[in-house]
């Protein structure tokens, strides 16, 4: 005989969630779901690398692993993906996933190219499904307590912004020659970007001047390598924004935001794990996060937790839970970001300012914008 299986009263069905890749952040949003979003099931995992994707099911308890992303999509046992493939799919699989019916959370950038995104946004909203893309320090708690500040006016009209990302290192970048080209504004600075537009909500980014060089690893300068950068926004309400990345800090990793305004100053971020400081014969010294999963833990479940309570929400025709502040990033903000990305390359092959191309066509899409 079948077993027909109930919920106690009053309680939903679990969000049945399948992921699409297993590698480094596939495999810690995996453990997240399985073990830190309540409601939530990490339901199947599809990885061309089927040994890997096993052994991360057999660590999470998960039984279902496929090589195919198609079988997780034609599962109707599944709710949503995640999306944590390479980045030349995920423009692909947004679209495949939002014609099966597919929630979808997509990590950064949800594409190569704003046409390819393009196309695989128009699928997102022709089949109403929830669209989310991992910017996950709108998650975290200091930068959303900046966020509330700052909508509630304590720093008046934004005038100077800075956001920054300093990845930890030891000096040098492990296997920086296969790197991908760019990986500094489409997968580092992105995330500044995406900080920036929602420090200075309401405004729209117009122009980029980007600069960017070779100097933790200068011998691949002549290879293309970039590993540090900085890039001045201009706003359409005047604000004046500025954006840097470095791949090797060598006393952790670091990432602070800021606005400074009519009214006063907000920051966001700090090198440090705690407060906590030693005052010896040595001088002064704290712990510093060594991971982006170490810093950002909270945040990377807490982005987790909102995507499950969206995707419950729309499924079962409740109510979601409700932010004080814009939180959940979706379209509009993928769109954005990958705008800026795009016009920083740009910028640095030309060697001046460049516009952000393409942005009206943003304010278009409605899917989890």
């Amino acid at each position: 005989m079948a077993y027909i299986t109930q919920n106690p009263a009053g309680v939903p069905a679990p969000v049945r969630i399948g992921l699409i890749g297993s590698g480094w952040m596939g495999a810690f949003h995996a453990e997240s779901i399985a073990r830190r979003v309540p409601g939530a099931v990490l339901a199947a995992i599809a990885d061309p690398n089927v040994e890997a994707a096993e052994a991360l099911a057999r660590s999470l308890g998960t039984a279902k692993v496929t090589p195919n992303a198609e079988d997780i999509l034609a599962d109707p046992e599944i709710d949503a993906v995640i999306i944590a493939s390479p980045v030349r799919f995920h423009s692909s699989f947004i679209a495949q996933a939002a014609a099966a019916g597919k929630h979808i959370f997509c990590e950064k950038p949800a594409g190569q190219g704003l046409e390819e995104l393009d196309g695989a946004l128009a699928a997102v909203d022709a089949a109403g499904v929830h669209f989310q893309i991992g910017f996950n320090r709108r998650y975290a708690e200091d930068f959303q307590a900046a966020k509330k500040d700052l909508a509630a006016g304590v720093a008046g009209t934004p005038q100077l912004l800075r956001s920054l990302t300093r990845d930890p290192g030891n000096g040098s970048i492990p296997n920086a020659a296969r790197v991908p080209a760019w990986t500094i504004f489409l997968e580092t600075l992105i995330h500044d970007f995406d900080t920036l537009n929602w420090f200075n909500e309401g405004a729209e980014p117009v122009e980029v001047y980007a600069v960017a060089d070779a100097l933790v690893e200068p011998g691949l300068r002549d290879q293309g390598f970039l590993d540090t950068a900085v890039v001045t926004i201009r706003y359409s309400n005047g604000a004046i924004a500025v954006a840097e990345a470095n791949f090797s800090a060598l006393y952790g990793y670091d990432i602070r935001g800021e606005v400074f305004g009519s009214k006063g100053m907000v920051q966001a971020g700090r090198a440090t794990e705690t407060a906590a400081r030693r005052y010896t014969a040595e001088g002064m010294s704290a712990d510093t996060p060594r991971l982006n999963v170490e810093l950002f833990r909270q945040a990377y479940t807490d982005e987790l937790a909102d995507f499950a309570d969206v995707v419950r929400a729309q499924r079962d025709g409740v109510p979601s839970s409700s932010s004080d502040v814009t939180l959940t990033p979706g379209a509009a903000d993928a769109r954005r970001a990958l705008a800026m990305a795009l016009a920083c390359i740009e910028s640095v092959k030309q060697g001046a300012p460049v516009a952000v191309a393409g942005l009206a066509a943003a304010s278009g899409s409605k899917a989890g914008a």
